[in-house]
């Protein structure tokens, strides 16, 4: 029965205007199962009627269903609403109980503030509010206040139960692949072996390869997937087999499960604070450090790897990642550089980067990090195969102690390698024929004259055959595996080879990978110095020993452009004797060569006496010899005449009769011609002659 205050409140301008009945539910799952909720929602309609309301004005608003009423964003009935209040065309809001408007005192308070600027009621189970009267304003402010405290309440509690359950281990997640929830709930072993054969490959390429892209590598060459098995009801416990991604390498290195530890509160959840709207979740979930997890229990159910070796493999991935690289090797990568990752500056101490030069496979360290983030100097760079081959000996020698163990181990880590694939494919097939013998089973249960159904599963029979067949026909076009298995006679020569260690290590089929990852396991860094005129290698062991070499500095690009200096000084020793031609053809029998490569020409001696400012002794031109006679006593035709009393033409005469002994390097160059005391007093004039020019024809 309706209490006097009420009759008192509801003014005739109320029902003349329109009744808004906000209708909501936090989630789908509520709106799908809590149905009588919502139906008493809906009957609020009838109480508007029964206060006076007719039923054209009245208005439900429900487009907030499975909306959470913790803020405004994402509802837009609730926004109308107030743009309806607002505007002052509502005469009540009719609501089941406060927390079904808002779940924010910010938010409730805003709606009565409206409420009360347009005189307009609010009506809940319990009776009828004016937001305009300070006692009915204090009760709506207090039942705002308990709802918001009821949500905080109700989600301390659910917390508390799973941090209780997250104790003892019994809180459920989904088992990563390769674990399966028996019916007692434990967590065990995936029943499948090529499940389990999947993931022990995983976890052995890993330690053998040392990253990631190798492991998905190596699942790419030989064809090979895998598992991932469904969760939930929709699902079920469907396995799906797919291509290795990188991705999903990094979830199962990265996750404690598979080292048999139990571990909640991996990642966190904040609120982030968008533009425009009310603080809410939206993609704040971060990682929680290692030594920050709230929650870990060892030995919770069974494990794959052990707790230390999940620790190396986490160690190994922050190791390979390429941000902040100054303080991290990274994966080991093609490129010839061997210290690539591993060497330091000796003037900085920063990281130093690896670069190529312009042939792509000599290597140089360079430390310009500063130079980079700050436009500051580069404080080395330093040619990288001198240093290559140095730390390599280094390393060789130290190797000597442990080839016999070392070579054992490769053996077996490659026979053990091609087993896990060997196996991986043939439980693979198993697969596949245990489901063409299943859908070959199903066939034949069914009554051959039923061909509604006969006809499906005979379709899905001759599916499964082919895809057993293309099965079979990609596994018989790999190589045998089995190929990989040394027989012991095999074994022994292998052995026998392995104690020349630098043979195998310069050996054409050793990858630079395998190189680097050889060198790592013995080496922690080299620290590189440049000195005036050698460089100082620095080598860190894993044992924390170091190991220091001093190598010569490798000759600076101008120098090896430079022709020696021993070449320089022959041919300062040649020249006063010898045409330019004449000291190329001695030095190429010398087997001397010049600066730029190659065999000596005329003009290389040429620039060569230029450059080191040799004169010429024997000129080939007689404008540079002005006194007309080169260092061999040979005199220019010009001389020659002048000292034999006769004519330029006269001498070419007598060069051309043999009379006269002369050299001549080309055809039409000038002519060096040898004059003997004897020859020089039988054919040398009393008085000048000159040759009669002949009379021209008319």
């Amino acid at each position: 029965m309706p209490i006097p205050t009420t009759l008192s409140k509801l003014r005739p301008t109320h029902l003349e205007r329109q009744a808004f009945i906000y209708v909501r539910q936090s989630t789908l799952f509520q709106v799908r199962e809590h149905t009588a909720s919502t139906a008493r929602q809906y009957d609020l309609a009838q109480r508007a009627r029964d206060l006076g309301w007719p039923r054209e004005h009245i208005t439900i608003i429900d487009q907030d269903q499975g909306h959470s009423g913790a803020s405004t964003a994402g509802r837009d009935g609730f926004q109308s609403l107030l743009v309806e209040v607002g505007l002052g065309r509502a005469g009540a809001v009719l609501s089941l109980e406060v927390s079904r408007l808002a779940r924010s005192s910010s938010d409730w308070y805003r709606l009565l503030e409206i409420c009360a600027l347009t005189d307009t009621l609010v009506i809940d189970e319990e009776g009828v509010y004016d937001p305009g009267q300070y006692n009915d304003r204090l009760l709506l402010g207090f039942k705002g206040t308990m709802s918001e405290a009821e949500l905080h309440w109700l989600r301390s509690r659910l917390l508390g139960g799973k941090l209780e359950k997250a104790q003892h281990g019994a809180l459920r997640f989904r088992p990563p692949a390769g674990f399966v929830v028996d019916p007692a709930g434990q967590v065990v072993f995936d029943p499948d072996e090529e499940v389990q054969q999947a993931v022990r490959l995983l976890f052995t390429l890993f330690a053998q390869g040392g990253s990631a892209l190798a492991v998905v590598k190596h699942f790419t060459v030989h064809h090979l997937r895998f598992p991932t098995r469904g969760w939930g009801k929709r699902q079920g416990t469907e396995l799906r087999w797919e291509p290795l991604t990188h991705t999903r390498v990094l979830e199962v290195l990265h996750n404690p499960a598979y080292a048999g530890t139990y571990v909640y509160g991996r990642t966190q959840t904040r609120t982030r604070l968008l533009p425009g709207e009310a603080p809410r979740v939206k993609g704040r979930t971060r990682r929680v450090p290692r030594q920050d997890w709230p929650m870990v229990l060892h030995d919770h159910h069974p494990a794959y790897i052990t707790w230390e070796q999940f620790l190396r493999h986490q160690q190994q991935l922050d190791d390979n990642r390429t941000f902040r690289p100054e303080e991290r090797p990274g994966a080991v990568r093609e490129g010839a550089a061997l210290l690539q990752g591993l060497v330091l500056c000796g003037q900085c101490g920063r990281r130093m980067r690896v670069r190529y030069l312009e042939d792509g496979r000599t290597p140089s360290y360079d430390c310009n990090a500063l130079h980079v983030r700050q436009a500051g100097r580069t404080c080395q760079s330093l040619r990288g195969d001198g240093v290559d081959a140095a730390v390599a000996r280094v390393f060789l020698d130290a190797m000597q102690p442990a080839q016999l163990a070392i070579s054992l181990a490769t053996l077996e880590q490659v026979e053990a390698q091609a087993r896990q694939i060997e196996r991986q494919w043939h439980l693979r097939l198993e697969r596949a024929q245990y489901e063409a013998d299943l859908a070959r089973r199903r066939f034949l249960a069914v009554d051959p004259e039923y061909r509604l159904v006969a006809r499906t599963l005979e379709r899905d029979w001759n599916e499964k055959l082919a895809a057993l067949a293309a099965l079979e026909r990609e596994y018989a076009t790999m190589p045998p595996l089995t190929a990989r298995l040394v027989r012991p006679e095999e074994r022994q020569r292998i052995l026998a080879l392995a104690q020349d260690v630098p043979a195998v290590w310069a050996a054409a089929t050793t990858s630079h990978p395998e190189r680097k990852q050889l060198l790592r396991c013995l080496m922690k860094d080299v620290t590189l110095t440049k000195r005036a005129t050698t460089i100082t290698v620095a080598i860190r062991w894993q044992t924390e020993a170091c190991t220091l070499v001093e190598i010569p500095r490798p000759a600076r690009s101008c120098d090896r452009r430079r022709t020696p200096l021993a070449v320089v000084a022959r041919i300062r020793i040649l020249a006063p004797h010898h045409t330019d031609s004449q000291i190329a053809t001695v030095l190429n029998q010398e087997g001397l060569t010049p600066g730029l490569g190659g065999a000596f020409t005329a003009s290389k001696v040429a620039w060569i006496r230029y450059v080191s400012a040799i004169p010429a002794g024997c000129p080939e031109a007689p404008g540079v010899c002005p006194d007309g006679q080169r260092g061999d006593g040979r005199y220019s035709a010009r001389t020659a005449a002048q000292l034999l009393n006769v004519d330029v033409s006269t001498i070419a005469d007598w060069c051309r009769a043999g009379q006269l002994e002369y050299v001549q390097h080309t055809p039409h160059s000038p002519r060096w011609i040898t004059l003997t005391p004897e020859r020089l007093a039988a054919l040398r004039k009393p008085v000048r002659q000159r040759k009669p020019r002949r009379a021209r024809q008319g």
